[in-house]
């Protein structure tokens, strides 16, 4: 990059009087760009270069152009010579009938900004791919078109049944008031019963609360949602108590595997591993309440020494053994918020490269693109569908039907 621009002469910006000049210049330059991408087109439908001896006799050839006004999203409406031949079996595909001329340039840099490239990244790319300089500023301006689809997708109708739901958040440092702040995109997934995930929507927020939960939860609610028969999470600050009040009938399940690393926190590392094993009798228990005499030795032996993890498990307990009340096939599935993390670690993959988000629409779009990438790959049901299935129309009989 350094050696191009030392070769730009450096009265060269003198000849632009105003903005509007230098905007004139730019779009010429792309339009240029893009009429030269058409010609090579040509070459290839032809199989041979302009006025080369191998297009004799071939019986085909050019056959001048015609001009096409198309619009762009970042550029407005411009007229672009399109080639053609003599044959008029030429259908150029940057170009296609009833197409953008900017359709195929914008789902490349969406594309390429949905797997985590910084916009500065983009610019080079298209130029090196497409051989047309688009600024960092047009990259912006093209994926911001995918705000339009973050709206329309966070207010689709959704399922009227949803047999499991599990709820996380991520957070990311978003700029507000002139300094970077950490903020949370929580997350809820869930499965249809047609054995597939989905995820419902996202929700930003510097903290949480019951209010906060009870907009998400009504939010479901207005967008179709009747029931949920399980949600799994976190200890949510507030989600219990908002989950009553607008799905009374759903059993909630707090995360075992959270719950156990929160406990370990007050735990020395020599004592560790002996406090885990004996912890392991707990959450692994049969039934509840084998669950809860395994939780009255455990405390017996360790509350003296680690009273505030003991107390946690007390305190949680009738959200902690929910699973119990169900068969081991459905306890694999809401014992535990992996589903939702596995997301947020597939989320941190696709924007690695942006530590840092200018507002937050930006992290609104990027956690969208890269749940668009994700939600691609969910196209199985889970394992043992069908007796799942079986076991959650028969626990549930009342409240789901195919």
């Amino acid at each position: 990059m350094d050696n191009q621009q030392s070769q730009i002469p450096k009265d060269f910006f003198k000849q632009f009087k105003s903005k509007a000049d230098f905007q004139s210049f730019f779009t010429d330059l792309y339009k240029q760009g893009v009429e030269e991408m058409l010609k090579g087109e040509l070459d290839e439908h032809l199989g041979y270069e302009k006025h080369s001896r191998e297009g004799h006799n071939t019986g085909n050839s050019r056959n001048g152009s015609y001009p096409k006004k198309v619009k762009t999203e970042s550029l407005g409406d411009l007229v672009l010579n399109i080639p053609r031949d003599r044959k008029s079996d030429f259908e150029p595909q940057l170009i296609a009938k009833g197409q953008r001329m900017s359709d195929k340039l914008e789902e490349a840099i969406i594309g390429m900004y949905s797997r985590g490239m910084t916009t500065s990244d983009i610019s080079e790319q298209v130029k090196e791919a497409y051989g047309v300089d688009v600024s960092e500023g047009t990259v912006s301006n093209v994926t911001n078109k995918v705000i339009e689809h973050v709206k329309e997708w966070q207010n689709r109708p959704l399922e009227s049944v949803y047999f499991t739901v599990w709820m996380d958040g991520i957070v990311l440092k978003v700029r507000q008031g002139g300094k970077y702040i950490n903020k949370c995109i929580y997350l809820v997934i869930g499965l249809k019963k047609d054995g597939l995930k989905e995820v419902l929507g996202m929700w930003m927020a510097e903290t949480e609360s019951a209010s906060f939960w009870m907009s998400v939860l009504t939010d479901l609610k207005v967008r179709g949602v009747e029931d949920i028969l399980i949600a799994c999470t976190d200890n949510l600050k507030g989600f219990t108590d908002a989950i009553k009040g607008v799905f009374p009938q759903t059993v909630t399940q707090l995360c075992i595997v959270h719950q156990i690393r929160n406990s370990c926190k007050y735990v020395v590392w020599k004592d560790r591993k002996s406090f885990c094993a004996d912890l392991k009798n707990v959450y692994t228990a049969p039934n509840k309440d084998a669950a809860q005499q395994a939780l009255s030795a455990f405390a017996a032996k360790w509350e003296a020494k680690y009273k505030h993890a003991i107390v946690s498990w007390k305190t949680n307990w009738e959200n902690l053994t929910s699973y119990f009340e169900f068969p081991m096939e459905i306890r694999k599935i809401i014992y535990t918020t992996n589903t939702i993390e596995n997301v947020n670690r597939g989320i941190r993959k696709y924007v690695k490269t942006k530590v840092q988000f200018t507002d937050d629409m930006a992290a609104q779009k990027a956690v969208y693109l890269a749940l668009v990438n994700i939600e691609k790959k969910w196209n199985a049901t889970l394992q043992n569908w069908g007796l799942i299935l079986h076991q959650f129309l028969t626990i549930f009989e009342n409240r789901c039907r195919l």
